[in-house]
């Protein structure tokens, strides 16, 4: 099947679409023939520049405004969606913040803030478009997640909290709602080059040494994560149920504190007693 068709006909919504992963998510399920419905939560800007880019390649998209740290209008995102899709066929739940904090310091204003929008939100939009879902043959849901829900990174211990979170209900999930019909599972992505941590980041922060320590050799992308969400949407992952998929250039092969994982070792492990070894 073409690219630019192996979503023909299908009604996606995809949550956090206005900037980085899910705006990219969005676009690539335009390509490939699908009718998108984006939201976003605070500036409509990257949201609209999203749209406009796939009503002038031929597409049709429109995009919503939600808070998501206010279930009714999750909800009614829900609704909004579905009233111009016409339908539903597969949810993207990408939608999502951070923050960084000492675990002593963390309010519990900032951790209810992280859990309703990371968590919460997208089980209660899975809820309400549920019908939805159960009327397209061969619908799913796919959760973004994040490497951190795996490995740890200090002064993130709500952030981390809400993505182990989302792979723990997505293995749930996957076991009630595939009795209905519906597919579900994750992404967890690794590290992806968007507008907000390029900002965090700083001007004179130095991109090409920061891909030189993935494996990979490069920063991964929002075209990666649309790729590979629209492979989970698809009948090509028909037998993937539950998973969350770690896209992350490799990093969460290397263990920490080896040194670099291209020298080759100066020590050897097993001398003395694993034969063809030197002793």
């Amino acid at each position: 099947m073409a690219a630019e068709s192996r979503m023909a006909g299908k009604s996606i919504l995809v949550t956090g679409s206005g900037t980085g992963i899910g705006k990219g998510v969005a676009i690539e399920f335009a390509k490939a023939g699908a009718s998108v419905a984006l939201h976003y939560s605070r500036s409509s800007a990257g949201a609209e520049e999203a749209v406009k880019e796939i009503t002038d390649f031929g597409g049709t998209a429109k995009a919503f405004k939600a808070n998501f740290d206010k279930v009714d209008e999750v909800k009614q995102l829900g609704r909004q969606a579905v009233d111009f899709l016409g339908g539903l066929d597969c949810l993207v739940n990408n939608a999502g913040i951070t923050t960084n904090a000492p675990f002593e310091e963390v309010t519990v204003e900032q951790f209810d803030l992280l859990y309703h929008v990371n968590i919460r939100a997208q089980f209660f939009l899975t809820q309400d478009v549920l019908p939805e879902l159960e009327k397209s043959r061969g619908a799913t849901v796919v959760n973004f997640t994040s490497v951190h829900a795996f490995t740890g990174m200090t002064e993130h211990s709500i952030y981390a909290g809400t993505k182990g979170a989302i792979v723990a209900y997505t293995r749930e999930l996957a076991l009630e709602l595939i009795q209905k019909g519906v597919r579900v599972n994750a992404i967890a992505p690794g590290w992806v080059g968007v507008e907000n941590q390029r900002m965090v980041m700083g001007e004179d922060f130095d991109w090409e040494a920061g891909a030189k320590t993935v494996p990979a050799g490069f920063i991964g992308t929002p075209k990666d994560m649309g790729r590979l969400c629209i492979f989970l949407a698809s009948e090509d992952s028909r037998y993937i149920i539950g998973q969350t998929i770690i896209a992350d250039g490799g990093q969460n092969c290397i263990m920490p504190n080896t040194g670099d994982f291209r020298e080759k070792r100066e020590y050897t492990f097993g001398q003395g007693y694993v034969p063809g070894l030197n002793v």
